[in-house]
């Protein structure tokens, strides 16, 4: 669009150029040339010459051009994939703990504090004081105002006004739509099924067996007196093991069995089927329309306003009014106050008070916990995938342009050298074969 631009441009320009006559263009003939002149007087000796003028007419064009256009397709693929599956089991075990046992005692502690007790004591004091003694007087004062006076006048303007008067004319219009056509295609397309197959196989699964054992552990603590070496009189408790337990225990053992199963898994296979599509082009189609247009002139009226304004004149003023004064005397005065001051003495007493402490015994106990652990075997599965690819095919477009043409036409010009006696002298009659020096004719301006 840019390049039929200049073009146009580049043809416009150079077909005002050469549109004069002998070199002379519309900018060089002066107005009032011919203006003057009467057309009786130059229809005799006077010829009439033409001048050629090049028009820019835009012409549609249809011009066909490809596009390209993807089809999106989904496809679902088979995956086999392998999972994991865990399971938590759990077995018995026996453990001895030794576990605290907290006592909380108390014992009575006398002690002896010190308290302070405060006591609130007064005293008279007397002192003298100045208290100001405030009284409120006036006194009268003159003073001068200037007081405006506004006073509101008038004078006639006259003004003119233009009148738009709009006067509505039509034209008609040459103008080009285009129509769409709308045109079914078929192609045709492939796609992608899926058929499920169904086959046996043999896989390793993980199995396994409880087994029983016999285990020795050791009995719980019992308590003996024994002899003391340092004194013989007197035997001490000590704890010791007891005899061994024997007890029965659970064990895992896994092995690995054969095992049939069922598996299904999908077969791709190729289909087809017609798609239809539809085709859209622009027909241009040549229609005329009238269109309005407005034309408007202005009117000149003359009016009268009155135009209000305002004057202003000061006038003095003699004003009085009472301003307040503050007078302040001291008094002197004796007065009596009471002043608080504060005693501390010490006072000693007995506090008993009850402190407590923690003893600490330890008391064997056997517990049973469960333990887990933990089995894994592997599963087979089948898991569809999705899949998009794009299938692209081309469509044919139509595009209408507008492409500039020159067009060239003869036109009609009155020479104004051989119409009309420019000066006013007789310079040009009978013909304009020679001009004088100082004749100010067409295209002769200085």
């Amino acid at each position: 669009m840019v390049g039929a631009a200049a073009a146009v441009t580049i043809l416009l320009s150079s077909g005002v150029t050469e549109a004069g006559l002998g070199g002379v263009g519309y900018n060089s003939v002066p107005t009032e040339a011919c203006s003057a002149c009467d057309f009786s007087q130059a229809k005799v000796g006077c010829g009439v010459n033409y001048r050629t003028v090049r028009e820019v007419v835009w012409e549609p064009q249809t011009v066909k051009s490809t596009r390209v256009v993807y089809d999106h397709c989904t496809e679902t693929v088979p995956v086999q994939c392998v999972r994991n599956v865990y399971q938590t089991c759990y077995r018995n075990e026996c453990y001895t703990v030794c576990k605290p046992v907290y006592k909380t005692c108390y014992r009575d502690v006398t002690t002896r504090v010190c308290r302070p007790v405060t006591e609130t004591c007064y005293r008279t004091v007397q002192c003298n004081v100045r208290k100001p003694v405030y009284k409120t007087c006036y006194r009268d004062v003159c003073y001068t105002v200037c007081k405006p006076v506004y006073k509101t006048c008038y004078r006639t303007c006259c003004y003119n006004v233009c009148k738009p008067v709009y006067k509505t004319c039509y034209r008609d219009v040459c103008y080009t739509s285009y129509k769409t056509e709308t045109q079914t295609c078929y192609k045709e397309c492939c796609y992608t099924t899926f058929k499920s197959v169904t086959e046996k196989k043999t896989v390793d699964v993980c199995s396994g067996r409880w087994e029983t054992y016999t285990k020795c552990v050791p009995g719980p603590m019992v308590q003996k007196c024994v002899p003391d070496p340092c004194d013989p009189c007197c035997p001490k408790v000590i704890c010791c093991p007891g005899p061994p337990q024997k007890i029965c225990c659970k064990r895992w053992v896994p092995c690995m069995i054969k095992k049939e199963i069922c598996c299904t898994r999908m077969v791709p296979q190729i289909c087809k089927k017609q798609v239809p599509y539809t085709v859209c082009r622009q027909v241009p189609v040549n229609c005329t329309k009238r269109v309005p247009y407005t034309t408007c002139t202005y009117v000149q009226q003359t009016c009268t306003k009155k135009v209000p304004y305002t004057t202003c004149t000061m006038t003095k003023q003699t004003c009085s009014r009472r301003v307040p004064y503050t007078s302040c005397t001291w008094v002197n005065e004796c007065i009596c106050k009471r002043v608080p001051y504060t005693k501390t003495r010490m006072v000693s007493h007995c506090v008993t008070r009850r402190v407590p402490y923690t003893t600490c015994t330890m008391t064997k106990q056997t517990c049973t916990r469960r333990v887990p652990y933990t089995t894994c075997k592997q599963v087979c599965e089948t898991k569809l995938v999705t899949k998009t690819k794009c299938i692209p095919r081309c469509v044919p477009v139509c595009t209408v342009k507008c492409v500039p043409r020159v067009v060239c036409r003869r036109v009609p010009v009155c020479d104004p050298c051989t119409t009309c006696d420019p000066c006013g002298d007789g310079c040009n009659s009978g013909g304009c074969t020679t001009m004088k020096p100082d004749c100010k004719a067409p295209g002769n301006q200085d």
